[in-house]
């Protein structure tokens, strides 16, 4: 299972969306997430049909977060132009972990 890391700390497990097929399943259906989901690539997102709350980072190539948002349920995101991937988790996540722009992401098996 992959791992989310900055600066070597593991932040949390990582679920990476990397087909067209598991990028549109994303997190609906589920009532919430343990780790982190990475939609790749992906320069936008919605929580149309969701059941909770999430916090967003749209990330560069190299994972460098470019922007983050919350957004609730049943919200249209607006795209990034700048990101190749959205990462998300649960509302609250990001301000523990420190995810914020300008922070450099890394993905470790």
């Amino acid at each position: 299972m992959p791992w989310l890391l900055l600066d070597e700390t593991v932040l949390a497990s990582l679920d990476v969306a990397d087909t067209a097929r598991r990028r549109t399943r994303g997190l609906l259906g589920r009532d919430g997430i343990d780790g982190a989901l990475l939609l790749t690539p992906a320069r936008a997102v919605h929580t149309v049909g969701m059941r909770f709350p999430v916090d967003v980072a749209y990330c560069d190539r190299d994972l460098v977060v470019v922007r983050t948002c919350r957004m609730a349920p049943n919200r249209l995101g607006r795209p990034c132009l700048k990101a190749h991937s959205v990462l998300e988790a649960e509302a609250g996540a990001f301000a523990q972990w420190g995810v914020a722009p300008g922070v450099r992401l890394e993905v470790r098996a």
